[in-house]
């Protein structure tokens, strides 16, 4: 099964078509294929292909798509022509004739079956000569057939004769006018010319070639096949056939002078289509040149043929000024584009002045001056009709205002412009103008709200399956992720830089203090409990420095602790941060912030158990104080019962 081609019928035809008129028939019959292959049997296709096939040299199919295009209409005009153009072309000038006849009773206003009538009806009288000179005889058979079969024969032998014996010297024929089969030969009349030259070295004559080939029969045969070319243009175009059409050319065009209202309207449309044929189809030049001879010929013509013939000239001045762009001639695009303008406002023409502003901006912004772009657009926007040109003339300046370093004003007209596309449903525009406004808010460093919108254009891009669009965005997606990064680094050391700063060690001081007071308290305490346990009590006291001590550092860890807290706050948030980024950098932060969160809760249980340490050191120091008395106690009670045995001795004595 044949692949369907990828475009429109139209596109194929118009493209065909502008090919053709070009003279590239090759290219132009690719065109036409593709476009039978989406609508086969089309009949003005198959003639455009026949035409092709014609110019190609290929009668055969030419003829075949000529007969194709009558096959469901036989009185389709183009078929019938075409058809009776391939039958000349191959010399079957009867049947051409009966063709061009029943073109000419199907359409008898069309002067090309007119001159296809007298063009056969002459090749005709070449080949087999005029009636007048025919005698026929007065019997009742047709002997005459069979003596110009003899006399045919007859030439056949002679030509025959001449080759084997090797004659240099031509058959007698008629003179020919020499400025006549110029005429028709062209550039190889010099080759026949060098030729015949040839034919009176008789040296030459006698020689052969490497392969044995007698140089006299190559040289005969060349000279045989120029006259029997020369022969068939006659046929087919006569001397003063030709001299007739010219005149005929010349009436026509002393006729056209005087055209009708539906001529000269007919003539500017299909101007008018071929200048934007030749515009689109990139032959800015010859769009230019074409445009000039109608803007030319219009000038000449009066205000009664030509109703509007001031915005008519108005028109052919911006397609001039579109061309000469193209071509890169600034400067003569942008007088070209003014005179559009001037045109318009002199006879008031809104939807004029609309493109001739238009057309102007873009000219300035091609030239770089962008601030003359955007005065000029601006004054358009009032006169935008649809959302759709609304929201091209919004990216349009946006575009200059960003090129001129406006982000702000860049990026208010994105918005307006991406509103508009919204309006209008269009994704491509939906596209561009978040592309523009993420741009903008790239330069104002608001790069959070670039990531959003240059993610949205990555959605648009996929959907329009534009696969350039979607790596320049993922390009300039990165660049801007690269961007936030450092700005969120830069804004965190200026949070840590400020922590430090405005950290108030007071609460230090007060917890300094605090401790101080314990201290003093416990100091006084411990005088007490000196006075009363002595050694053993300052040996309690030297503990309790070394719990002090350890509770200081406790605190201090915990301090650092909460600042590594902090940290691992700030490590969590940048992590957050670089996650929706997708770059190497921010796992590497997080990993360093993770890894100063568990040494932060290594610490913290550090201090967790020295303070459980030092719970258990008091506990012991309270349980040695507790066997101390109950030391003392016992101590207390045997010197008392060694005291009561004492006194019943005395008494016994």
């Amino acid at each position: 099964m044949a692949a369907v081609p990828v475009g429109t019928f139209p596109g194929f035809m118009t493209e065909g078509t502008l090919l053709y008129r070009r003279g590239e028939y090759g290219k132009a019959l690719a065109c036409f294929d593709n476009a039978l292959k989406l609508r086969a049997e089309d009949k003005h296709c198959l003639v455009s292909r026949s035409k092709c096939y014609l110019r190609l040299g290929d009668t055969e199919n030419s003829l075949k798509d000529a007969e194709a295009s009558l096959k469901n209409d036989k009185t389709f005009p183009k078929g019938l022509y075409q058809k009776a153009e391939t039958l000349y072309t191959m010399g079957d000038f009867e049947f051409a004739l009966v063709f061009y006849h029943r073109g000419y009773r199907l359409r008898p206003e069309l002067q090309k079956f007119r001159l296809g009538i007298q063009k056969s009806q002459e090749a005709i009288v070449n080949c087999i000569g005029s009636p007048s000179s025919v005698k026929l005889e007065n019997k009742e058979d047709l002997c005459f057939i069979s003596r110009q079969a003899e006399s045919k024969k007859a030439n056949q032998k002679l030509q025959i004769k001449l080759t084997k014996d090797q004659q240099w010297t031509k058959k007698q024929e008629p003179q020919r006018n020499p400025k006549v089969e110029r005429q028709l030969l062209g550039e190889l009349y010099a080759d026949k010319a060098y030729l015949e030259k040839l034919l009176k070295d008789e040296d030459l004559m006698k020689s052969c070639t490497k392969k044995g080939i007698k140089v006299a029969d190559m040289v005969l045969s060349g000279i045989a096949y120029l006259d029997t070319r020369t022969e068939f243009w006659q046929q087919q175009k006569p001397i003063y056939a030709r001299v007739r059409e010219r005149k005929l050319r010349q009436q026509r065009w002393i006729r056209d002078k005087k055209r009708k209202p539906a001529e000269v309207a007919r003539y500017i449309v299909k101007s008018m289509e071929d200048i934007d044929m030749l515009l689109t189809g990139g032959s800015p030049e010859e769009s230019c040149k074409k445009a000039e001879h109608v803007l030319k010929t219009i000038q000449g013509w009066s205000d009664d043929e030509v109703p509007n013939k001031n915005e008519l000239i108005g028109n052919l001045h911006s397609c001039i000024g579109n061309a000469q762009l193209e071509m890169g001639q600034m400067e003569a695009a942008l007088q070209s584009h003014k005179m559009d303008l001037e045109f318009a406002r002199q006879n008031d023409l809104p939807d004029a002045i609309s493109r001739a502003l238009d057309n102007i901006g873009r000219v300035y912004a091609r030239i770089g001056k962008f601030q003359e772009a955007i005065d000029t657009w601006e004054e358009k926007i009032p006169m935008a009709k649809s959302s759709l040109e609304k929201t091209w003339l919004f990216h349009e300046i946006g575009r200059c205002y960003l090129e001129l370093d406006k982000a702000e004003a860049a990026r208010n007209y994105g918005e307006k412009s991406l509103q508009s596309a919204d309006e209008e449903g269009d994704v491509e525009w939906q596209l561009h103008a978040s592309v523009l406004v993420a741009q903008a808010q790239e330069k104002l460093k608001d790069y959070r709200s670039a990531i959003i919108n240059f993610e949205k254009a990555l959605e648009k891009a996929k959907l329009v399956h534009d696969d350039p669009a979607q790596k320049a965005i993922i390009t300039a997606l990165d660049d801007v992720s690269r961007s936030f990064i450092e700005d969120l680094k830069e804004r965190g050391r200026e949070m840590r830089d400020y922590s430090f700063k405005d950290f108030d060690f007071s609460n230090e001081n007060t917890d300094d203090d605090n401790l101080e007071k314990d201290r003093e308290g416990k100091e006084s305490g411990k005088e007490s409990t000196e006075n009363q346990e002595g050694e053993k009590e300052n040996e309690g006291a030297k503990n309790d420095k070394e719990h002090e001590s350890k509770e200081e550092e406790s605190k201090r860890d915990g301090e650092e602790s909460k600042r590594d807290e902090e940290s691992k706050r700030d490590g969590e948030e940048s992590k957050r941060d670089e996650e929706s980024k997708r770059d190497e950098e921010s796992k590497r932060d997080d990993e360093e912030s993770k890894r100063d969160g568990e040494e932060s809760k290594r610490d913290s249980e550090e201090s967790k158990r020295d303070g459980e340490e030092s719970k258990r050191d008091e506990e012991s120091k309270r349980d040695g104080e507790e066997s101390k008395r109950d030391g003392e106690e016992s101590k207390r009670d045997e010197e008392e019962t060694g005291h009561d045995e004492k006194q019943p001795n005395l008494a016994l004595e």
